[in-house]
């Protein structure tokens, strides 16, 4: 299959063609966490439970205490010696009947002498068993029911919780099979706790029935934790309401947050996607500054940083331009210089036209490695690591250098710093600066000679949390309204006495890309006199103090 019968390929799927994203899940996640755990600690209420357990014991051993002294007082013989079965009976059930309670009597020996529950005497013996009140659903085999049972066998299992022996009950009871009934007998109140299959709890109070100080049986209490599970089991129903409520709000705000971050950056992403696949300025990135937090700075960073591109982009064309026009010029006037030489026969005249010819080439030469430099800049300036500089030194040693190597004839140089003028940047970009300066001062001044002592002055202070250089020479000055063009790039006002072509004109503009780098700023101006004639030009430095 050639080149031209290939499919198109797609992109892949893109996050942002996605219902839900990341971080609104992640907010999601976040916010429900917090109440899930909540309630998940909750469902298991074992401080509470035990509370109503203790509670629930506390009562059955007040209710143990009143039928003891009933049966101590009321069914036993005349001699005292011994209780009366029919009578403790009939005692048993009336007053476990109203306290809702299951009450056993176990005579000294450990028979069973009375049973709340046993209707009839042996022989036609008729259980009882108190009925669970009528429900609108069956607690038993609800849902929510096997749920919270779930939740409590899970829990079973984990370490430090307590765990209770199983509940038996034989046919033929004995005190024996019960350890508290076996407790009090030796006088003393005996509780108990047991588990039931189904999860529930059975709880126990022995105490021992005593006349005159002497023990004639047992009395145990029992009651199944029906009505505290039907407790815990309406709180945990609390707790879910409370959680649904508490669920449906967390996912409103959840998504109400969401929609105020991930919807904005989702528009974002979007509209830098556009950016970046489209080849024109229609798409551009909404500005969200009226919103007043960290999206609407990375919104208003983001357009910022698109127009900066776009600007850039443009200054490289124009740049690209510039220096298309520039290389033309000595390009032409070889040419022709060329062309030229080709067709004299004098040797003069082909003499002049080859200097004509290395004049070029020279400025050729110095005008690619202006550009080159120019080119270059940028990306040393970002990768190059500022330290600590220090102004004044700097200023002092291009005056020294420029003393021992200019001619007699060359301005005087003289320097005016302070001490401990520091600024943080690239040492050899702002000797760059500077040298450029000091050399476009030079070429601007006229001879040195004993009658006029041409100087070039270099001053430097800080000015608040300025670092603030000045270059001043004695020249012409700056043709008035060229103040801000003479930084733009390869443009020339040079002196009439200077051969054409010795200057780029990248050297002031160099020099402003350098300071704009370090965050300062750089201008020039022309002094004048009373009459308003020049005195000459001042360029001013201003970079930030270290």
């Amino acid at each position: 299959m050639n080149e031209q019968s290939k499919p198109p390929q797609c992109d892949p799927p893109s996050a942002l063609s996605r219902r839900f994203s990341p971080l609104t899940r992640r907010i999601l996640a976040v916010n429900l966490l917090a109440p899930a755990l909540l309630v998940a600690g909750l469902f298991y209420l074992g401080e509470y439970r035990r509370n109503l357990i203790a509670t629930e014991l506390s009562a059955l051993r007040t209710h143990a205490e009143i039928f003891a002294v009933a049966l101590g007082e009321s069914a036993v013989s005349e001699a005292g010696q011994q209780l009366l079965p029919d009578l403790a009976s009939q005692i048993v059930r009336r007053l476990a009947f109203t306290a809702e309670t299951r009450a056993r009597l176990f005579a000294f020996d450990g028979a069973l002498v009375a049973d709340s529950r046993i209707l009839l005497e042996p022989g036609g013996q008729v259980q009882a068993e108190t009925l669970p009140p009528p429900m609108s659903t069956d607690e038993k085999d609800s849902a929510l029911t096997k749920l919270f049972r779930a939740f409590d066998t899970v829990y079973m299992w984990l370490p430090g919780i307590e765990e209770y022996p199983p509940y038996r009950e034989n046919i033929d009871q004995h005190a024996q099979d019960y350890r508290e009934a076996m407790g009090a007998l030796e006088g003393e109140t005996w509780v108990a706790r047991r588990s039931m299959p189904d999860g529930s709890l059975v709880l126990s109070v022995a105490m021992p029935v005593t006349r005159y100080k002497q023990t004639l049986g047992v009395l145990m209490l029992s009651k199944t934790s029906d009505e505290i599970d039907a407790a815990l089991f309406e709180v945990r129903l609390d707790i879910l309401r409370v959680f649904a409520f508490t669920l449906v709000i967390t996912v409103l705000v959840s998504f109400y947050l969401a929609g105020t971050i991930a919807r904005p950056i989702r528009i974002l992403a979007r509209a830098a996607d556009r950016v970046r696949k489209g080849h024109h300025r229609q798409h551009t990135i909404p500005g969200m500054r009226g919103r007043g937090d960290e999206i609407g700075e990375l919104a208003g960073a983001l357009n910022d940083m698109t127009e900066a591109l776009w600007s850039r982009m443009d200054a490289i064309e124009a740049f690209a331009a510039d220096v298309s026009h520039e290389i033309k010029n000595p390009l032409t006037s070889l040419k022709s210089a060329v062309e030229t030489a080709a067709r004299l026969k004098d040797p003069e005249q082909q003499r002049k036209l080859m200097a004509v010819i290395q004049d070029d080439v020279e400025r050729l030469d110095r005008l690619i490695s202006d550009i080159s430099d120019a080119s270059r800049l940028d990306a040393e300036l970002s990768r190059a690591i500022t330290t600590p500089v220090d102004l004044g030194k700097m200023l002092t040693t291009l005056v020294d250098i420029h003393t021992h190597t200019a001619g007699s004839e060359a301005p005087q140089l003289s320097v005016n710093v302070q001490d401990g003028l520091l600024v943080s940047g690239i040492e050899d970009r702002l000797v760059q600066v500077f040298r450029n300066l000091i050399t476009n001062a030079v070429s601007f001044s006229p001879p040195n000679t004993s009658a006029n002592g041409v100087f070039i002055r270099l001053a430097a202070q800080r000015d608040g949390e300025f670092i603030v250089a000045t270059v001043q020479d004695q020249g012409p000055g700056i043709p008035e309204g060229k103040e801000r063009d003479i930084f733009n790039r390869f443009y020339t006002e040079r002196p009439e006495s200077e051969a054409f072509g010795r200057h780029s004109g990248l050297g002031l503009a160099i020099s402003k890309q350098i300071v704009d780098a370090h965050g300062g700023t750089i201008n020039a101006e022309t002094m004048r006199d009373a009459q308003g004639q020049p005195l000459g030009a001042r360029f001013t430095v201003r970079l930030p103090a270290a």
